[in-house]
């Protein structure tokens, strides 16, 4: 039929524009709109010269009424007798014809036929029986089959759509009018649809579900998202109406385990319906891929997205709170004490590996599903949580940067510096399921800001270990000669930094200052000149293994070497000199056998500072004994005894005399004194004890017996040679009872 006709064209509704008429009146708009172009024919004739219509009796109109009521009757028991899938060859075909009206540039479109019209009010009235039976309720995956046989008569309900746009003539514009209206109405439903089943698995392990299901998502982000969209269309087609519509139909059906494994249908037999993120079973899998490809193909995928990035977020927001983990502001982590604020670094470690080991990949798996032929938008969705989920994890991270630092909290530091470090090679496996270069390189940017930001404070805290030992200007000396506290903190923590020593070998290569590289000089101005001279040939040993040394290396032994200055000031705070030998006797051997227990700090100090420990703590043995015990020797020396060729008696008494005032001193003092190391102890009595027992045992048998029986001898042999070995090995216990033992 040529077009020189006007056509009158009404919208689908228009029957409802004027609720006074009549209902007979209502039922000829309703029958109007596909009856324009007939009813237009009417008023015209070949020659254009026909006079206007003489007026109709009304018997003439009730009969045509009837006429009408009979035919909407017949057409009503033919509809009954086809359904969708039956009418689906007819609206291929239509189709078809469509496309290749609008390929030849024919002026005359096909005819619409019966069966169109059918189709339409067909797919309307099964979109009302949905509607009906949903109510805030998950219709989909009631029946399997018959959700299957919708979506394919929507998909070609958007196919329809697509090839009467593409005339351009108005011939087609009521049945557009009319397919338009019902696919807005279908596509209201399937996302709201979609929304349920996306947020049932967040309802059910939410503390209110009521008010989970009841939550309407605002569209707030609509706009920018269409314009994000809009570049991962350029290189596909959005309208893909062609792919088989039997794709994703329960062929990609999978239960989504942790770690986004597929799980067979036999396993899942007589399990519970408890499901591990992202909680989707199977069949809601399928329900999901339906509805979003029915969307995507009738132009709504912008909405599709939406739904998912606002669904998804929120999952993920309650999955990670149910792993312990809250949002906190960096106010509040500027604010919290570092007890409460360590566990929370401890839980965000594990959540941030759990996020990367196992939920994204299951959301990875996840969009597959869903998506299995549209790469694109599969990006799109993980590109966008991930993005999403990995900036509120790096917020905390940042934010724990930027806190007060202190000593205590670099090994905690170093544990999340770990964890970004490990997720950038993690980024950069997964670059195909990014969508663009770009996005890619901006969370790698952002995982390596924070990175730095906590590589930096690591540095800065390490360095800044020097000023804990400075800062120490105590002037008690140590009890008994015991190990200082500051040598068991400063050891065990440069011990348990060296089992971090690759990640600080890092940090120190990619974070250190210069400032914080200046040359240690601890010199004590009222320090011996034997002590300056031993200062700086440690430090001329330390330039000179400089360049083998790597900067934590070198940081460490200038921390080691400020110790030892340290130790050396404190060991003047004791007047007795033997004590003060004790002293640095205990500190070096605690020193020196931390290193030797310790593979990881071995390696970083090295044999020669190990040689260099151990040469010190025999140099410190030494001194003591010849300071202790020479003075007791010199009472056992036999010069000096004897006049005129004969033992002069009131010299040996003067010098048994003296022995024993010097030894009972020894014991009475000593017995208090420290020696922690059992072994370092052992080897220090069995040294006095190889020296002393056999002069006095020796002094005693020789000169002995000069004295007179009885009570002169009691009197000045006051200890026997088993008595000497026994006080020495009461030495260094940090036990005075042993004297009050022997008192008594």
């Amino acid at each position: 039929m040529a077009n020189n006709h006007p056509v009158k064209c009404l919208s689908f509704d228009s029957r409802f524009q004027d609720d006074n008429k009549s209902k007979d009146e209502k039922d000829i708009g309703k029958s109007y709109s596909f009856a324009a172009r007939v009813s237009s024919d009417l008023n015209n004739d070949s020659n254009n010269d026909h006079k206007l219509r003489q007026p109709v009796t009304i018997h003439e109109v009730d009969e045509e009424l009837e006429n009408d009521q009979q035919h909407e009757a017949v057409a009503e028991e033919e509809e009954k007798e086809f359904t969708l899938d039956q009418l689906s060859e007819d609206i291929d075909q239509f189709i078809l014809s469509l496309s290749s009206s609008s390929n030849d540039d024919n002026d005359d479109p096909p005819e619409i036929s019966k069966e169109v019209a059918m189709f339409v009010k067909k797919v309307e009235a099964k979109i009302e029986e949905y509607e009906s039976t949903a109510q805030d309720s998950i219709v989909f995956g009631r029946d399997v089959e018959g959700d299957s046989s919708f979506v394919a008569a929507v998909n070609r309900l958007s196919g329809l759509m697509e090839a009467i746009h593409g005339l351009k003539s108005g011939y087609m514009m009521p049945l557009l009018n009319q397919t338009s209206s019902v696919l807005h109405r279908v596509m209201v439903f399937l996302e709201e649809e979609l929304r349920l089943i996306l947020e049932e698995p967040v309802c059910q392990n939410s503390n209110n579900a009521a008010d989970c299901s009841n939550s309407k998502h605002t569209d707030s982000s609509l706009k920018s998202l269409k314009g994000r969209l809009q570049s991962f269309a350029s290189s596909a087609h959005p309208h893909d109406h062609h792919q088989d519509e039997g794709s994703g139909e329960g062929a990609d059906s999978c239960e989504l385990q942790e770690g986004g494994d597929p799980e067979s249908e036999e396993q899942q037999e007589g399990k519970e319906t408890t499901i591990t993120f992202p909680y989707f079973s199977s069949d809601s899998v399928s329900s999901i891929r339906l509805i979003a490809n029915a969307m995507i193909i009738a132009g709504y995928e912008t909405e599709c997205c939406n739904v998912f990035l606002i669904a998804r977020r929120h999952a993920f927001e309650e999955e990670l709170k149910k792993q312990g983990l809250d949002k906190i502001s960096t106010d509040d982590v500027q604010k919290m004490n570092w007890e409460p604020l360590e566990g929370e670094i401890s839980t965000w470690i594990c959540v941030f590996k759990h996020c990367t080991s196992t939920l994204l990949l299951g959301e990875q798996t996840f969009y597959e599903s869903v998506f299995p032929d549209r790469v694109r938008t599969s990006q799109f969705l993980y590109n966008d949580i991930s993005y999403a989920i990995l900036y509120i994890l790096v917020n905390f991270a940042e934010a724990v940067a930027l806190t007060k630092r202190a000593t205590e909290k670099l090994f905690k530091f170093l544990d999340m510096y770990e964890t970004l470090r490990d997720t950038v090679p993690w980024v950069e496996t997964k670059t195909p399921m990014y969508s663009s270069e770009e996005s890619m390189k901006e969370l790698k940017s952002e995982l390596w800001f924070a990175k730095s930001r906590l590589g930096e404070a690591a540095v800065s805290i390490f360095c800044q270990f020097e000023n804990s030992i400075k800062g120490d200007n105590t002037k008690t000396p140590v009890a008994s000669g015991a190990v200082h506290p500051l040598t068991r903190y400063t050891m065990n923590y440069l011990k348990y930094a060296c089992e971090y020593k690759d990640t600080l070998e890092q940090v120190f290569q990619q974070h250190l200052r210069t400032e914080q590289t200046e040359e240690f000089s601890a010199i004590d101005h009222s320090s011996s000149s034997d002590q300056q001279r031993k200062l700086v040939d440690q430090q001329q040993q330390q330039h000179q293994q400089e360049e083998k040394h790597s900067p934590f290396a070198s940081q460490l032994i200038t921390i080691m070497d400020l110790l030892d200055s340290y130790l050396e000031s404190k060991s003047k705070l004791y007047k007795d000199l033997s004590l003060r030998y004790i002293f640095l006797m205990n500190n070096g051997r605690y020193m020196l056998q931390k290193v030797k227990g310790s593979t990881e700090i071995h390696q970083v100090v090295g044999d020669n500072w190990c040689r260099r420990r151990s040469s010190d703590v025999r140099h410190y043995h030494k001194s003591y004994q010849r300071e202790t015990w020479s003075r007791v020797l010199q009472c056992l020396n036999q010069e000096g005894l004897q006049v005129n060729g004969k033992i002069h008696k009131p010299i040996l008494k003067e010098r048994f005399k003296n022995f024993n005032q010097l030894f009972d001193e020894i014991h009475r003092t000593q017995s208090t004194w420290v020696v922690s190391d059992e072994q370092l102890q052992s080897e220090l009595r069995v040294s006095i004890s190889a020296v002393m027992i056999p002069a006095y045992r020796s002094f005693v048998a020789r000169f002995g017996q000069i004295f007179t029986p009885g009570r002169q001898v009691e009197k000045y042999i006051k200890f026997q040679p088993d008595d000497i070995e026994t006080i020495i090995e009461e030495l260094f216990d940090g036990n005075p009872s042993s004297i009050a033992r022997r008192k008594i």
